[in-house]
Formats: C-alpha cells, sequence, structure tokens
C-alpha cells in the first residue's frame, strides 16, 4: 500500500483515539483488551509512537531501550491525553518529513525503513483506535484496501517473526480470502515461525472468506466471525488465537 496513505490513516486513527479518549474516564475497561483501562492503552500506544518516533527522527541503527523513552515515567492522568497526542504528531510528523531512502533501525524484511514504520506504525494505532472504539461501542469498519494490506503484515510479517506467531506441533494450513479485493493468502502454521504467502493453491485445513474490514478485525481479534465464511477444521483457527494476536 502506498506509504502516504498508511501515514495518513495513522494521523486520521491517532486524532480520533484522542477525541474519544478525552470525553472518557481513565478507568474505562477496554472489552478487547481484558487486562487495561483506557488508562494503560493511551499509555502503551503513547510509548509506542513516542519510540518509533525516536528510532526515525534520530536515524537509530539499533533498537532503543524501553526505559529510554519514558525516563521520567508515566505522565499525570490529567496530562495522559495531551501526552498522547505529542506522542503521535511526532511520528506522524516523522514520517511526513523522513526521505524515502530514511536509514534506520527497523525489523526484519526488505521494505525502506520508512515504508516499514509507516505501515507498522498504521496498523498498531488502527488496531488500538478499534479498541477505544469499542469501549463506546462505536466501531467503524476500514477501507478495504488498508484492511488487505493489515492482513498481508499478519499473514506474512508477523508470521516470519521468530517470536510473534502461533505455535503448533503438527503443521496446518490456514487461508484467508478478501472478496472485496480478489486478495487471499496461505499460511503454514507449525512448530517454527514460517512466513505466509500471499496466493496459495491446493487444499487448506481451514478457510475464511469474507471482507477485508471483517477478516482484518477478526484475525486480530477484535471482532466475531458472524460476517465470514469458515469452512474446514476449526483447530487451525484455535492454533490461530492461541498466537499473539
Amino acid at each position: 500500500m502506498n506509504t502516504d496513505r498508511l501515514i495518513e490513516a495513522l494521523d486520521l486513527d491517532g486524532k480520533r483515539m484522542a477525541a474519544i479518549a478525552a470525553d472518557l474516564p481513565l478507568d474505562t475497561p477496554v472489552p478487547s483488551c481484558p487486562d487495561w483501562k483506557l488508562r494503560q492503552l493511551l499509555r502503551h500506544l503513547g510509548w509506542v509512537h513516542r519510540w518509533a518516533g525516536t528510532i526515525i527522527l534520530e536515524k537509530r541503527t539499533e533498537r532503543p531501550g524501553r526505559e529510554e523513552i519514558t525516563p521520567d515515567g508515566w505522565p499525570p492522568d490529567q496530562q495522559l491525553v495531551d501526552w498522547f497526542r505529542q506522542g503521535h504528531r511526532r511520528v506522524v510528523t516523522a514520517l511526513e518529513e523522513a526521505p524515502d531512502d530514511l536509514e534506520c533501525w527497523k525489523w526484519r524484511g526488505l521494505t525502506s525503513p520508512r515504508a516499514f514504520w509507516a505501515r507498522r506504525q498504521a496498523h498498531e494505532t488502527a488496531i488500538h483506535r478499534v479498541d477505544i472504539e469499542l469501549t463506546v461501542g462505536e466501531l467503524t469498519g476500514f477501507d478495504p484496501d488498508f484492511a488487505s494490506d493489515g492482513i498481508d503484515e499478519l499473514m506474512v510479517f508477523f508470521l516470519s517473526l521468530p517470536d510473534r506467531g502461533p505455535r503448533t506441533p503438527e503443521p496446518l494450513t490456514l487461508r484467508v480470502v478478501a472478496s472485496d479485493t480478489d486478495r487471499r493468502w496461505t499460511a503454514s502454521l507449525g512448530p517454527e515461525a514460517s512466513p505466509g504467502l500471499e496466493g496459495g493453491e491446493g487444499p487448506a485445513g481451514c478457510t475464511v472468506t469474507g471482507r477485508a474490514s471483517d477478516l482484518y478485525l477478526y484475525l486480530w481479534n477484535r471482532a466475531g466471525s458472524d460476517d465470514l465464511l469458515i469452512e474446514g477444521d476449526g483447530a487451525v483457527l484455535d492454533c490461530w488465537f492461541s498466537g499473539p494476536f
């Protein structure tokens, strides 16, 4: 997906989060993250934005440590929403102004650092925008192309990371089909990290078909399967949801 469109999505979703948060008590439960209240959600994403912004702006060649980003701890509750806004604005501006040939630390992959961080921050913020919307029952969906890009990140990039994907001793195959963008992905789940691929033919243990936005939310465990067609072995999905998603 075009990097500038990802940065625009990052900008809009972060602003929506802040607007909702400004009208809620910080002790509001986040139903999609049962261990969190709104306070923890804003702290988490505010920290992530500052972490990524530091890497981009300072062209870091190594991953910064957690304490380096918030050396003075968390802001007081009455300042938390503004603190979140500042971190969000910082990473958006950093990406908008970064050159296409930016060199800095990123996770694995062949994507350029600017494109990588635009994508990762856009989808991180999008999913947490959903989390805050769920606290007030106002869930909005996603543009099909953006949602398809998010599915691609999950199925191809995240499954390639040794410490991120679901694991199972017996190999299982999951296929995901976005009916409104004509894209499909196939992932082999097993005991070791194995990146999925776009496309894929032949039998799959389980196939999930639906609109890209519904699939994106479902695979991130932010929505149910009512609007999806699921065919095959439910154990494949049990394995998927046993992972960190």
